[in-house]
């Protein structure tokens, strides 16, 4: 049956009915209530891949961030509320995606992070980062992720670190080693919930 709420939420211009879901999200002692709605990836909950990104995240000393494929805005307001120190940017092709992440900015109170419309790294142009953080869009195929892997690598710092997430029954092994065509190191630093967290650096 078609089902216009499920419509793939790889989309610049989603057509699916608009009904807005609010929900609250504790990791790592820090609580964020999220708006949510049809068309956008994980509507009314904190997704599984989400959640463990979150729980291995590592963003000391990190002044620059960004969360690249932001969907709603959950691993980026965390990281915003992780490293106050920091500037997070947050980007995604869904426009009602991004309007969502900005109302959640402002719903939460975070003055450190912004919100950008645009495919990939296109949002981000000429900027670089210490840390860029990806849960992919797995289902929008491995050209689209292997294309996200490589212009995160184009937008780190030297001493800049690469984080993926990604259900391991859905390639998740595949894209290390993709990764590993662009990093000197990727290491495993999450498992959980059926989701292995990469991280990939220079040295």
């Amino acid at each position: 049956m078609d089902d216009s709420r499920h419509q793939h939420y790889y989309s610049s211009q989603p057509v699916s009915v608009s009904q807005p879901a609010i929900y609250e999200a504790t990791l790592r002692g820090i609580v964020l209530r999220f708006w949510t709605d049809y068309g956008v990836f994980s509507r009314g909950h904190i997704d599984l891949g989400s959640r463990e990104m979150i729980l291995a995240m590592d963003l000391s000393d990190a002044h620059r961030i960004l969360d690249l494929g932001c969907g709603y805005g959950v691993i980026g307001l965390f990281a915003a509320r992780m490293a106050p120190q920091a500037h997070v940017i947050l980007t995604d092709i869904n426009e009602r995606a991004v309007q969502l992440a900005q109302k959640n900015v402002e719903a939460n109170g975070i003055r450190n992070a912004e919100v950008r419309l645009g495919e990939g790294l296109a949002p981000v142009a000429d900027e670089t980062f210490d840390v860029i953080l990806t849960n992919p869009p797995i289902r929008a195929g491995n050209a689209v992720v292997f294309g996200l892997i490589a212009g995160a690598a184009r937008h780190l710092t030297p001493e800049g670190r690469f984080y993926l997430v990604a259900r391991t029954k859905q390639g998740a092994r595949t894209f290390a080693t993709e990764m590993r065509r662009h990093f000197a190191r990727v290491e495993q630093v999450g498992q959980g919930s059926g989701y292995r967290v990469y991280r990939g650096t220079f040295a």
